[in-house]
């Protein structure tokens, strides 16, 4: 049996080193690579391992003037928005339900100068019973609270969401949320009839 002939050819210095050289330029490439994406991991703002304190959260945003408005045009009652409130409330969320064929409601979120929730809720529902029991999970009034010259019944649904509940000229407000019910007086307080136009 013949042995295979091996041979050899001379090749010069510059094409052996890149001939042999591919493996651990690659390593190399790739091991930069990871040392990247491991720094970036280390160091993102607000998520990154290293980052300190809680990650932000970003809030939405919204027009609580512009859902205003859109109820006054629409609302067959006096309408009711807040008027005069500090710039550290912030609203989060308006949403306004006018289909003809059932009663007109008005949602309006706020995060209050605590950070905690608070919301105004405005229906002109019948029975106003049903609509504040929705709203607020509770069937009975706890007292009331004065707002100013006005007086709100106090609702508690299991010491977590609080509610303050009165009706005017044919229309329920409920100021709600997990504020304390001083914020929620605030809200209450702001609250101001609209302009029919």
């Amino acid at each position: 049996m013949t042995q295979p002939t091996q041979s050899t050819q001379d090749v010069s210095p510059g094409l052996y080193k890149r001939l042999t050289s591919g493996v651990p330029q690659f390593a190399l490439a790739v091991g930069a690579c990871f040392l990247l994406v491991v720094l970036v991991a280390v160091l993102s703002p607000g998520n990154g391992i290293l980052s300190f304190g809680k990650p932000k959260e970003t809030l939405p945003s919204a027009d609580a003037g512009q859902g205003a408005a859109a109820l006054r045009l629409t609302a067959p009652y006096t309408s009711y928005a807040p008027q005069g409130l500090p710039s550290t409330w912030r609203p989060t969320s308006s949403r306004l339900d006018s289909d003809p064929k059932k009663p007109i409601t008005w949602h309006l979120g706020y995060v209050t100068p605590a950070g905690e929730y608070a919301a105004l809720e405005e229906s002109n529902q019948k029975p106003a019973s049903d609509f504040v029991e929705q709203i607020t999970q509770a069937t009975r009034s706890q007292g009331t609270r004065q707002v100013g010259t006005t007086s709100w019944a106090i609702y508690d649904h299991a010491g977590q969401d609080r509610s303050l509940v009165r009706q005017a000229d044919g229309v329920t407000l409920v100021v709600t949320g997990t504020a304390t019910y001083d914020e929620l007086a605030v809200l209450a307080a702001s609250l101001q009839p609209q302009p029919k136009g």
